[in-house]
C-alpha cells in the first residue's frame, strides 16, 4: 500500500512539473523577451532623440555671424537721430538694407535720393548708419537728413563701435538682409535704385 501512494506521489509531482514547464516557464521566457524588445524600443527612441538633437545643434553650428554673403550679419544696438534706440536683431523677419555713410561723402549724397525712393515704393527697412564720429559737427547729419527729405531710420554711431564691427572701409558700404538676418549681398560704393529693387527681390 506504501509502495502505491509512493508511486502516485511520483507521478503528481511529474505532472506538475510538465505543467510548469510547459506553461509558467514559457510565460516566463515570453515575458523575458517582451521586456528585452522593449528595451530595444526604448534605445532606438533614445537614438532617434539623440540624432535629431545633434542634427539641431550641427545647424545652429552652421550659422556663422559674420561679414560675408550667407553670414548672420553682427547685431547691435544704435541710437537714431529722433532718439530711437534700434537694434539690427529688431527687424528679423522683414529685409533690411544697412548702408554706412556720411555726410561728406560725395557718392554717399549721390545714392541717398535713390534710397529714400527705394524706401517709399518697397516693404524694406532702412538702416542708414552715419559715422558720426567723422562728422566735423554732429549738427551736419540732421540738416542733411531734411534737406535731402530722408524719411528712414539714421542710427548714429558716434563711437565707430558699429562702423569697426563690420569692418567699414570705403562709403558708402551697403549690407543687403534677408529676413532670417542672413547677409545676402555686400556693396562697396554707391548702388542704384534699379540695382536695390533688383537685389531685394531676390532675398526672403
Amino acid at each position: 500500500m506504501n509502495k502505491k501512494w509512493i508511486f502516485v506521489v511520483i507521478i503528481l509531482g511529474m505532472l506538475a512539473w510538465a505543467v510548469y514547464d510547459f506553461g509558467f516557464k514559457d510565460k516566463a521566457s515570453s515575458s523575458i523577451k517582451q521586456t528585452d524588445v522593449l528595451t530595444e524600443e526604448n534605445k532606438d527612441k533614445k537614438e532617434d532623440k539623440n540624432d535629431t538633437d545633434k542634427e539641431a545643434e550641427s545647424k545652429e553650428t552652421m550659422i556663422k555671424v559674420g561679414l560675408e554673403k550667407g553670414n548672420l550679419a553682427p547685431d547691435f544696438e544704435l541710437e537714431t537721430l529722433d532718439g530711437e534706440k534700434v537694434s539690427l536683431s529688431d527687424f528679423r523677419g522683414k529685409r533690411v538694407m544697412l548702408n554706412f555713410w556720411a555726410t561728406w561723402c560725395p557718392p554717399c549724397r549721390a545714392e541717398m535720393p535713390d534710397m529714400q525712393k527705394f524706401h517709399e515704393n518697397k516693404d524694406v527697412v532702412i538702416l542708414a548708419v552715419n559715422l558720426t564720429e567723422t562728422e566735423s559737427s554732429k549738427d551736419n547729419v540732421p540738416t542733411f537728413v531734411e534737406d535731402y527729405g530722408i524719411t528712414f531710420r539714421v542710427p548714429l554711431d558716434e563711437d565707430s563701435s558699429v562702423s569697426t564691427l563690420y569692418q567699414i572701409r570705403p562709403i558708402p558700404t551697403t549690407y543687403l538682409i534677408d529676413s532670417n538676418g542672413m547677409i545676402h549681398n555686400v556693396a562697396f560704393g554707391a548702388i542704384n535704385y534699379e540695382l536695390m529693387v533688383q537685389e531685394f527681390e531676390k532675398m526672403q
